[in-house]
């Protein structure tokens, strides 16, 4: 039996983060399709493992404790599997940074899509989302971290908060080319956070696995065709 189960869309989006920390620990999990996750979205609560709307949902299998909202499952993983410290600071900061990395994800989607990007809205965006990266960059010269070395909280191994910084720029900047060149003059360290996380072996194949499975998507529908568009991909 996997150590958990995982419901989420085959996409490398909000489930990435999940994803990316089960990888890291050496977890073992399962995936459901299309109609097994909506299937249990479509339950009353009463009825679901844990009263959600959406994926994604985490099950361990050896708690029978299930989750879902992206931040409390990394932030349930980080506990049992050391990748937050015990410090009250370390631990808010990290729970501030995955809060900043969802905030991210609902901008650049236009809240779950919402709206759709023009090249007008997607002009006036750009100086939020270099703010953004602004911020996470300032976090990690707070810390120490440079391009080259340390993380981003000043720890001394990678935690939830290194993997969740790798999965939003990293995972974004790959799908969306474009915005790479923009996070290496914002946030040099961050590009450099991104690229050491993401070449550790268990990233590695996790991202093999994904790009196999996923090709070049990244949140799909209408809300990322407009996003290429806007981006002439």
């Amino acid at each position: 039996m996997p150590d958990y189960s995982l419901y989420y869309w085959p996409l490398p989006f909000r489930g990435q983060f999940v994803r990316a920390v089960l990888a890291h620990v050496g977890a073992t999990w399962d995936e459901y399709d299309f109609e097994a996750i909506g299937a249990l979205k479509g339950k009353p609560p009463a009825d679901q493992p844990v009263p959600h709307m959406g994926p994604p949902v985490l099950v361990d299998r050896n708690t029978g404790i299930s989750l879902s909202q992206m931040p409390a499952i990394l932030g349930y993983l980080g506990r049992k599997h050391g990748l937050i410290t015990d410090d009250n600071v370390h631990h808010a900061l990290t729970d501030k940074i995955v809060a900043d990395a969802n905030d991210v994800l609902y901008e650049i989607t236009l809240y779950n899509g919402a709206q759709m990007w023009t090249k007008e809205s997607w002009h006036d965006f750009q100086p939020r989302l270099k703010r953004w990266m602004v911020m996470f960059e300032e976090t990690g010269r707070r810390h120490g971290m440079t391009a080259r070395e340390g993380f981003l909280l000043g720890t001394n191994e990678p935690g939830i908060a290194d993997l969740a910084t790798n999965i939003l720029w990293g995972t974004m900047t790959a799908k969306l080319p474009p915005l790479r060149p923009l996070l290496e003059e914002t946030a040099p360290a961050i590009a450099g956070l991104s690229d050491r996380i993401g070449a550790l072996p268990q990233q590695v194949e996790l991202c093999g696995k994904s790009d196999a499975a996923y090709g070049d998507l990244y949140c799909a529908g209408q809300i990322e065709a407009s996003l290429r568009m806007v981006l002439n991909l």
